[in-house]
């Protein structure tokens, strides 16, 4: 990274180009293509190029608006690194070998973006989610997976094609697994020897990095296991987990992916339903008061600042994904945090 002054970085943070900052920190975003960026990150040509679809969330019904994939060559201008969050909902290849529509997208993306693109991929959901929820409103019911920890599946149907199609560009995996009730989940020692199980067979190709979303099995043996794995530990800003600062406490202050990177993502307030989250933030192109005006918000923006700080002690680069949910638009959240670390600095 070039050498800049202060100055001259705030003046590029003004402009919406997070790539200076600072030499062991890489922004990013969870998901792209809002048209609420249009004029943030996006060029306003794009205004012309929009299109449209209905989601139903929550009992409400919002409308998203999008930019083409293209605008991917734009997005790299401003970041350094993207979060792509679709593949956790389809594989790359069918259990036949067959190609998927997500498949293709990638693809697109990989056409799109510059040589120097770095990408984290959601893991399917398929391969680490213990139950799914399937069916819409009342028709809603959950089942036990039978893919679940499927090595051999996740090695075919996603990381192959995943490396096949990104290359080095794939900064690494993202694994999330979904919120699970004490009373209904394995023991922290349970968890970790299924996970030794999966991981062990899991290609070194692509540095792996684990989302807990349970907070009871963020304990002890876990990180212990990270550590001597290699495997990162993503600390993420969400709804059932604790503040950024108790998970650096509980993670015993310390970085565990073996190639030097770490994660924290910055998704929902803590104790809001993404539903909730989603339906404040909407249409995503401008900070949310009742988000960015809390205390939370503040303490999460000072948190992730900190961490940043622990990541340069440590000589570790920090990807910084934030989302819009988390502050009302996810530019503007990147700019709060790059002027806070300025400040710090």
């Amino acid at each position: 990274m070039e050498e800049l002054s202060i100055e001259n970085r705030r003046s590029r943070i003004e402009r919406f180009d997070f790539r200076s900052v600072h030499p062991r920190a890489r922004f990013g975003t969870a998901s792209d293509r809002y048209a609420g960026w249009i004029g943030q990150i996006y060029p306003e040509s794009y205004a012309a190029e929009v299109s449209s679809r209905t989601r139903r969330l929550g009992g409400k019904t919002f409308e998203e608006r999008t930019v083409p994939v293209e605008s991917v060559s734009h997005y790299f201008e401003h970041f350094g690194v993207l979060e792509i969050d679709f593949t956790y909902y389809r594989p790359l290849r069918d259990a036949d070998g067959e190609e998927t529509s997500n498949y293709r997208l990638l693809q697109r993306y990989a056409l799109h973006a510059p040589p120097e693109a770095r990408f984290y991929l959601k893991v399917p959901r398929t391969y680490f989610s213990r139950i799914l929820r399937r069916g819409r409103g009342t028709n809603t019911d959950y089942a036990e997976n039978p893919e679940f920890l499927n090595v051999g599946a996740y090695v075919q149907e996603f990381h192959a094609p995943a490396v096949e199609i990104l290359g080095d560009r794939l900064a690494g995996m993202l694994f999330e697994q979904q919120y699970q009730r004490q009373s209904e989940s394995p023991s922290a020692q349970e968890n970790v020897a299924e996970l030794d199980a999966f991981f062990s067979e899991v290609p070194s190709s692509v540095q792996p990095h684990i989302e807990l979303r349970s907070e009871h099995l963020l304990a002890a043996p876990y990180f212990a296991w990270l550590e001597d794995s290699g495997i990162g530990f993503v600390f993420s800003h969400w709804t059932w987990l604790p503040p950024i600062r108790k998970q650096w406490r509980l993670a015993g202050e310390r970085f565990t992916a073996a190639d030097g990177n770490a994660v924290v993502r910055l998704l929902t307030p803590i104790s809001t339903r993404y539903a909730d989250a989603y339906a404040m933030a909407h249409p995503f192109d401008q900070p949310v008061d009742e988000i960015s005006g809390t205390r939370q918000g503040r303490d999460m923006v000072m948190d992730t600042t900190a961490l940043l700080y622990q990541a340069e002690k440590h000589s570790v680069l920090l990807s910084l994904i934030v989302s819009n949910r988390a502050w009302g638009n996810a530019p503007i959240l990147a700019q709060e945090i790059a002027n806070r670390i300025l400040d710090y600095e």
